[in-house]
This record gives C-alpha cells, sequence and structure tokens, in this order.
C-alpha cells in the first residue's frame, strides 16, 4: 500500500485500486509550500472532522476531481451547503461498501466545529479494509480504550496516529495506540505545523523503537509503501 504525505493530517493512500485522500489541509499549511492541491489526485476524500486544519481544500478537490466526500454526517451536511455534489455523511460505528473495499467510521475523542463556526458533530477516525490491506487512521484523538476493539477486529497493515501532543495524542499514547489496534508500523501525523505541537523527531523515533514499533516520518511529498500481511 503506497502512502503518500502532504503535510500536518493530510495523506493518500492507494488502496483498492483508488486513491483515498485524508483531511486535505494544503493551501494554508506553511509547511507544504510545495505541494499543489490543484495537482493532486483523489478518487475518494475522507474528512475525519470539521476544523479548518483538516477541510481547508476539500470543496477545491471535490468539485474538480468528482470524488465523493465521505465524513460524519454534519460534517458531509456543510460540504452540500458548499456546493459539493456527492457526499457519503455516516455516523460512528457505521460502515458501508465502496468501489475500494469497506470504510467504518470509529469514535474519536476531540471537538469539531466547521470554519464558519457552525456545528461540526462529534470527530471520527477510519478502518479501511481493502485487498490490498487494511488501516486505521485515528483522526485527531486522545488515547481511548475502544482502540482495543480496532486490534480485537481487523489485522492492520499500517496505522496512521496522531502523535503531536497538546491538541491530540502525543508520542507516549501514541505508542499505547499503536499496541492497543496491535500494529507495528505507524505513521505519524498532526505534528510540528503550529508552535504547540512542535516535536522531537529523534525522541519520538526511539520512543517506537524501545516498544517494538516501527514510526515512519515524512517531509510533505514523500511516500511510503507498506506490503500487506500474506499470513
Amino acid at each position: 500500500m503506497k502512502f503518500t504525505y502532504y503535510g500536518h493530517a493530510c495523506f493518500a493512500v492507494e488502496a483498492g485500486g483508488k486513491t483515498l485522500l485524508f483531511d486535505p489541509f494544503i493551501t494554508p499549511n506553511p509547511l507544504a509550500e510545495k505541494i499543489d492541491a490543484a495537482k493532486i489526485a483523489a478518487d475518494f476524500i475522507l474528512v475525519s472532522h470539521g476544523h479548518g486544519d483538516h477541510v481547508a481544500d476539500v470543496v477545491e478537490i471535490a468539485k474538480r476531481t468528482g470524488a465523493p466526500v465521505i465524513a460524519p454526517f454534519e460534517v458531509g451536511d456543510w460540504f452540500e451547503k458548499k456546493g459539493v455534489k456527492n457526499v457519503q455523511a455516516m455516523n460512528h460505528g457505521g460502515a458501508a461498501k465502496t468501489s475500494f473495499g469497506r470504510v467504518k467510521l470509529t469514535a474519536a475523542i476531540h471537538s469539531s466545529s466547521m470554519p464558519d463556526g457552525s456545528y461540526g458533530g462529534n470527530p471520527c477516525g477510519f478502518i479501511i479494509e481493502s485487498s490490498g490491506g487494511n488501516f486505521y487512521y485515528s483522526g485527531d484523538t486522545a488515547l481511548t480504550m475502544d482502540m482495543k476493539l480496532i486490534g480485537e477486529s481487523t489485522r492492520l497493515t499500517f496505522a496512521a496516529l496522531c502523535i503531536g501532543d497538546n491538541f491530540t495524542m502525543g508520542v507516549e499514547d501514541a505508542v499505547k495506540a499503536a499496541e492497543f489496534v496491535s500494529c507495528h508500523d505507524i505513521l505519524g501525523l498532526h505534528y510540528d505545523t503550529f508552535p504547540p505541537i512542535k516535536m522531537d523527531h529523534d525522541k519520538a523515533l526511539a520512543t517506537f523503537k524501545a516498544a517494538g514499533k516501527n514510526l515512519v516520518l515524512l517531509q510533505p511529498g514523500q511516500a511510503h509503501v507498506f506490503e500487506a500481511h500474506t499470513s
């Protein structure tokens, strides 16, 4: 499975023959200056919650590509009012079959409001199951015991976890989250973009290594390939 990082919590994964784009926040991100949002491909756009640092480029990319937008109900409703034509609004615990496989919304402990201040419902994470492998994106969240249910039900190729602290889990809680979801390979997200979430990369890598986990930290525009488990 090919993972391409676009900065902050925005990334794309090639799964089930489709390109899944998550939480596009590119144009306003000073760390993603070399990324052109107008050139990013997407067959599906998945949005975890309504904060501006997760939705900034959704409308533009959705209208340009025609990609369906999968999001919690209130977030999806907001996008429809912004003129996005193909929205699949879901809610926590719900799953749906798609052309790339299966998507399920998971609980996330965070806040959610839209850029105009309107109600953004409850934030979520995603479990993606596809023919090429499975992965979990935590969204912005605190550590939760619910993550153990993911580890019990789904064998993951990798997990994309927030690690920047202050607004979300920090490194220590993200290590526990990796243990809860029974996943060895972790993509770090939601760090360095703003002063409160600046992170010591070497310390983070060492902390995961000491716990027997592999943390991957990428620069915006970099890609990483994970091989799906075959046994």
